[in-house]
């Protein structure tokens, strides 16, 4: 029988047992914090910001509604949606408080602060009770998490009956070829943009390696509809790059 304590997981390419990943991956964020928002913009030349606004058009806030924002940093998600939907509000989950801190700073922080809560937390184990949300979005961050199919189920349990999960992350290319020149750019690009900017290329290598690691856009549809979400569908942005996968309790 397996001790729990020797389940292991991935951090990148490394191997690292299940109980370590947290701590890793809340290092790499907080030491990338301050340049987070500037790493996304030079790193997709702008494009995460149309992919952003293709996940609001999807969602489609609607007003009164309560957001859960899970891994929300340093709170993009959050703002455009309150931006939408009148009298909504949106609670901005993260595990690592710095991001949290961060989203503060920005300007949108201060002129929402009456919609907006900010709670540092594990999606795995969320801090709240069942069925209090009426959307739950995690953007580029499930693959940070140790066991994605765990805060899937997290997502299920807070969610209130009707509500809409709705992730964006990273995916794959269809294309062999397309997706071997885009690994070239990822592996041999990002983590020198992350030394330059952030002063930290270990972290941006670990982010490029854990987009490499996760499920493809299938595999993670059935993750979704695993977790008890109906009426489950995926749609790929830029050819693959990133997708957006949405679903229903029922």
């Amino acid at each position: 029988m397996t001790d729990k304590q020797d389940t292991t997981t991935h951090f990148g390419f490394e191997t690292v047992r299940e109980e370590e990943k947290a701590g890793r991956v809340r290092g790499v964020f907080s030491s990338v914090a301050s340049k987070y928002d500037i790493m996304n913009d030079v790193m997709s030349g702008g494009v995460h910001r149309i992919w952003k606004d293709a996940m609001m058009d999807w969602l489609a806030p609607r007003p009164g509604q309560r957001l859960l924002d899970v891994a929300g940093g340093t709170g993009d998600i959050s703002f455009r949606f309150l931006k939408r939907a009148k009298r909504a509000h949106a609670t901005v989950l993260d595990l690592t408080e710095s991001m949290l801190v961060e989203g503060r700073k920005r300007a949108e922080a201060e002129s929402m602060s009456d919609s907006l809560e900010w709670v540092v937390g594990d999606a795995m184990a969320l801090p709240f009770e069942a069925n209090t949300f009426d959307v739950y979005t995690i953007s580029f961050g499930i693959r940070n998490v140790t066991r994605p199919q765990e805060a899937l189920n997290e997502a299920y349990r807070v969610l209130k009956p009707g509500g809409r999960l709705m992730v964006l992350e990273f995916s794959q290319l269809p294309n062999p070829m397309m997706q071997a020149a885009y690994d070239a750019y990822s592996f041999n690009v990002i983590p020198r943009m992350g030394q330059m900017i952030a002063g930290d290329r270990d972290s941006y290598q670990y982010l490029v390696e854990s987009i490499r690691n996760f499920p493809d856009q299938d595999t993670f549809l059935s993750m979704v509809q695993q977790a008890g979400f109906g009426n489950a569908k995926y749609r790929n942005l830029t050819m693959g790059v990133a997708a957006l996968h949405s679903g229903w309790k029922l």
